[in-house]
This record gives structure tokens, sequence and C-alpha cells, in this order.
């Protein structure tokens, strides 16, 4: 079936927003008091403010296969924020997190932590990376061991955690607990932290989902230390983050061999291999058309409907109003810590 016509309903639906307006923010240049550095992430670009705090703005970029796609997507910069926001502050309860303030829609400002060198991935169901390492042949991925007769999708005894590197730049790799530890990437106190942090967490994210008809199948947690203290970084429970099947309808589909209607990035990557692209030295992007583009987006309004049970309301503001906006943030949290 064609891309689009996946979702034709919620295609024409989408149509009810002035595409005219749509405008992908792929590329920021604030300037703020105190600012020490900007690094430019895949998809955000972060500021770092007087040794202390950080600004981390979500950009409309798009990557897979860990490579930043040439096209950005409309409000998937808002869309990854707001609910990596709501989630922070849904799970504070279980781990001190890092957000401090959302003064616009694309930006949050922050707690500077000192990151762990690995990423935290859990996952319930056996698909996406797990499923095609698994198909290859391979029963054991990031030192855990998976029986043979596994199907695509299914639920997994228990939930997995298999960690990777977290690269500055190229591809984040598969890595073992053991490896970990034995590396000194991470201590074997810390990580046991780390463990039990994502294992909470991720309980907490499949209650949520499922208030909303929805499995969280997988996603990753980063974390970082600040005077002693882990914390919980970046975002939570994305689409970037994270792989989401509807309930209804799951068992069937996966009982007849077929792939649950999903809400991820999974169809994006899906739509590249599709067209001869996973990252591999060599090959192009296909061409990114603007139907195309105004399809992904609708996909990320779509899951942000879905996750959150509330209408997406697209905000354009220019870089001088976000800047204003951020430098008022900053100027009172700087009078209050």
């Amino acid at each position: 079936m064609d891309f689009i016509e996946k979702n034709v309903p919620l295609w024409k639906e989408f149509y009810s927003i002035k595409l005219n307006i749509m405008k992908a923010v792929t590329e920021t240049s604030f300037q703020f008091p105190k600012q020490n550095s900007k690094y430019v992430g895949k998809v955000r670009d972060v500021y770092y403010i007087d040794d202390n705090y950080l600004v981390m703005f979500a950009s409309d970029r798009i990557s897979a296969f860990d490579v930043v796609l040439p096209k950005g997507i409309p409000y998937k910069g808002q869309i990854l924020n707001q609910i990596a926001a709501k989630f922070l502050d849904q799970t504070a309860d279980i781990i001190p997190n890092w957000k401090l303030s959302t003064p616009s829609p694309s930006a949050t400002i922050g707690l500077l932590c000192e990151p762990f060198k690995v990423e935290m991935v859990i996952r319930g169901y056996l698909s996406g990376h797990a499923w095609r390492e698994y198909a290859s042949g391979k029963r054991e991925i990031c030192g855990v061991s998976l029986p043979d007769g596994l199907v695509k999708n299914q639920r997994l005894p228990e939930a997995i955690i298999t960690p990777t590197t977290k690269a500055n730049e190229g591809h984040d790799m598969d890595i073992s607990r053991t490896e970990i530890i034995a590396q000194g990437i991470v201590s074997e106190e810390d990580y046991k932290q780390l463990e039990d942090y994502t294992q909470a967490l991720y309980a907490r994210g499949t209650e949520l989902a499922s208030k909303q008809g929805l499995i969280l199948v997988d996603t990753k947690y980063e974390f970082g230390k600040r005077d002693g203290t882990i914390y919980l970084m970046d975002e939570i429970h994305t689409p970037d983050s994270s792989r989401y099947f509807y309930e209804e309808g799951y068992d069937e589909l996966v009982k007849a061999g077929k792939d649950p209607k999903q809400l991820s990035k999974e169809f994006v990557r899906e739509w590249l291999m599709n067209n001869g692209f996973s990252g591999q030295e060599g090959e192009e992007v296909p061409l990114m058309t603007d139907e195309i583009i105004q399809h992904i987006s609708a996909r990320y309004i779509e899951l942000y409907e879905q996750i959150l049970g509330e209408k997406f309301q697209p905000l354009d503001l220019s870089e001088e109003e976000t800047e204003i906006k951020i430098t008022e943030a900053l100027t009172k949290l700087s009078k209050l810590i």
C-alpha cells in the first residue's frame, strides 16, 4: 500500500491546517545572556548558559539511521518538546529530571548535567531494530538471550534492556551490561540504578499509554549526574525516542502475521528502506516531496493527539519572539536559583 494511502482519513483532515503557513525550523541562531557555547545535534540545538543551565531547542530536523534528512518536518519540534515536557512532569516522582521551564513550544530550559555515555533502551516487544537483528539469525542482543520461535511484534515475557553507546558522531552501537561495566563507561553501582530507573519509567509510560488506548512498545532514556545525583535528561516517551502500537486490533494482527498499526518514527525508516536507503555508505536519501513531508507532519500530530488526549495547537513564533521568551525565563530562573 502506498505510503500516503495508509492514513487517508488523517491525511484529508490534515489539509484543514493552512499549509501555506507551515515552515520547518531547521536552524537557530539565538544569543542569550551568559551563553557559553552552542551545540548542534541531529535534531536539537543546545545552548549552554553560565556553566549551569542549558536551553534545548527542538528543531524540525528529522533523522533516521543516524542521518539527518535533507528537509525538516513542520511542527515536529513543538510536538516532541511538548510531549517530553508533559511526561517529565508525570515521572518526576520516580526520578529527578533536568527540566526547569518550557518558555516556548519548542524549547526547554534545564539543569546542566554530566551525561552518562550510554542510552538505556528498553523493549517490551520484539520490533524495530531488535526484530531485524532477530530475523537475521541473532539470538543474543546486547548480552540478552532470546529463545527461538518468536514472531515479529510479539510481546516479550518481560521487558529487556538493550543499551547503546552514546555517539557524538555517527552510529550509536549496541553494547551489553557486562561491556559497559568492564570498560568503565558506567560504574556497576550507577548502572544498577540506571536499570532500576529504566524499568520504573517504562512501567509508568506503559500505564499512561494504555489509558490512551496505546502500547508503549519500546523506548530509550538518557541520564546524567549533577552534584552526585542521577537525573533523567533529554526527551521522554516521544515518537522520536519511542514506538507505540494501538491496543485495538493488536492481538489479531500479530496472530495473522501483520504489522500492528503504530505511532512512531518507524514508518519513516520503512519508507526510506523501501526506497533504497538504510544509512549505508553510498546510498542516497530518496526525494522528500512536499506531500511526503506534510504526511510525516500529520503523523506526528496524530501521535501528539493520541498520546496526550488533547488537540494539537500549532504555534508559529518568529525566532525573535522565541529568543525573547527564553531570555525572560532565564532571567527569572537566575534570580530563583
